[in-house]
Order: structure tokens, then C-alpha cells, then sequence
């Protein structure tokens, strides 16, 4: 009797759910086609405030900040256009048209900020270890466990010295890559957590030694300049530019790209 009821508890929950979440679907479904209709006829302001209103209805989707982008873009606002660019680009890293669309918006911005030259391990990291995510390494080396398991056992039970021999040598190999995987796991998490970029959205911008406007001034930036946030202090963000320049900004100044 307990489980029926259970059951029925739940079969209610999950029609409420429906209920509740499937006319958000629809109309989030009628804002986007509504800016798209917008977009198309020029009216590029209007559809900005419609897709905006589909991205505070919680969605997130590469092709809504692509087309936010592209409606800042046309609307010669940079700042925006860039930030959803880049948001765009985070959820479809391998988009063309996403990436193509970014350098053309910041080829608008004022900055030229050079990229630090990377040394030997850095391309290692980037080129093949950087080219999955932490949490593909981390399946891998959950799959890589397994098949040690397997192996080794094989190689336990095994009655000849022959296949022995064989089992013994993939079932280490497996392990190595087992712990190279979680090591590589490990790696990208660790980048992962420390990468948390911002856009510049104030016209120019002073970039201070310290937390504080009495403090020196290092740097200007403006619009669309992208940086990477390293710390939070008060109302003040320390951030790093591509060049290793490091500086304090106000957090009024920019907004980070990834959702906190």
C-alpha cells in the first residue's frame, strides 16, 4: 500500500512538473521565434529585448547567444556582442560561424593585447591533454580501471605462461593509463577552476595596482576587452590580461561569462 502511494505521489509530482514547465517551453519557443522575426526585418533592439527575455526564462543554448550576439553586433555595441559571442562559444566550442563572428567583433575593440608566447609544457597540455575535458579524462580512467581489473584477473586465472604474460603486460599498461588519465583528470580541473573570463562593458576603464581608487593607476582598457578574473575583493575584481598584466578593476566594469 506504502509503494502505490508513493508511486502516486510521484505520477502527480511529474504532471505538475509537465504543467508547470511546458508552458514555459512554449513561450520561450515564441519569444525566440518572435526576435528571429525581428532580426530579419532589421529591428535589432527588438529582438534583443525578446531573446533576453528567453535567456532570463533560464534557457541557455548556443543558438540564442549567437543570435543576441549578432543583434549587439548589428546595434554596434561591442561589449555585449562580444559577451555573448564567448558564451555562445563556450556551450559550441567547435562552432565556425561562432568563432568566425567573434573575431570580427574584436577586430571593433580599441585594445591589442598580446599572447604571452607559451613555453614546451604549455603546448603539451593545450595540444593533447587540453584537447578533452576533465570530465572525459575522468571517464577514461574509470574505463582504463576496469579493463585493469579485467586484465589482471585474466592474467590470474590464466593456465598458460604465454597468455599469462600477455594479460600481465596490457593490465599494467592499462593502470599507467588509468593514472595518467586522473592525472590529466586532475589538470584540467584545476585549469577549468582558475579560467573564469570576463568582458569589459565600460567605455575605458582604469586598472589599479590595488583595490582601492587612491591606489596607481597600471593600465587602461575598454569595451570587449576580454581578462581573466583571478580574485574577489569587496567591489573590486583582480584580473589578468593575455599579455600577464595584472591589475584590480572595479566588478561594475565587467562581467564574467560564466553563469554563477
Amino acid at each position: 500500500m506504502i509503494r502505490n502511494g508513493n508511486k502516486i505521489q510521484i505520477g502527480i509530482a511529474m504532471v505538475l512538473f509537465f504543467m508547470v514547465i511546458a508552458p514555459v517551453f512554449a513561450q520561450n519557443e515564441d519569444l525566440f521565434m518572435a526576435g528571429n522575426d525581428f532580426y530579419k526585418n532589421g529591428k535589432y533592439q527588438e529582438a534583443v529585448e525578446k531573446y533576453l527575455q528567453v535567456s532570463e526564462n533560464g534557457e541557455q543554448s548556443p543558438a540564442l547567444y549567437y543570435n543576441l550576439a549578432n543583434s549587439y553586433y548589428k546595434l554596434n555595441q561591442i561589449a555585449p556582442s562580444i559577451y555573448y559571442y564567448e558564451k555562445a562559444l563556450s556551450l559550441d566550442p567547435d562552432d565556425e560561424d561562432i568563432q568566425n563572428n567573434l573575431t570580427y567583433a574584436k577586430n571593433m575593440t580599441v585594445d591589442a593585447i598580446d599572447v604571452m608566447p607559451q613555453t614546451g609544457v604549455d603546448k603539451l597540455v593545450e595540444n593533447v591533454i587540453g584537447r578533452l575535458s576533465y570530465n572525459t579524462w575522468a571517464v577514461l580512467s574509470i574505463a582504463f580501471m576496469v579493463l585493469f581489473v579485467v586484465l589482471f584477473l585474466l592474467y590470474y586465472f590464466s593456465r598458460y605462461q604465454l597468455k599469462k604474460r600477455f594479460y600481465f603486460a596490457i593490465s599494467a599498461l592499462s593502470l599507467i593509463a588509468s593514472l595518467s588519465s586522473l592525472g590529466f583528470a586532475f589538470n584540467q580541473h584545476g585549469i577549468a577552476q582558475s579560467n573564469n573570463p570576463a568582458i569589459v562593458f565600460a567605455k575605458e576603464t582604469s586598472v589599479m595596482s590595488e583595490p582601492n581608487m587612491g591606489s596607481e593607476e597600471v593600465f587602461l582598457l575598454h569595451e570587449g576587452t576580454k581578462v581573466n578574473v583571478m580574485n574577489t575583493l569587496g567591489e573590486w575584481k583582480k584580473i589578468k590580461l593575455a599579455d600577464g598584466k595584472i591589475g584590480w578593476i572595479p566588478s561594475s566594469e565587467i562581467k564574467e561569462i560564466k553563469d554563477i
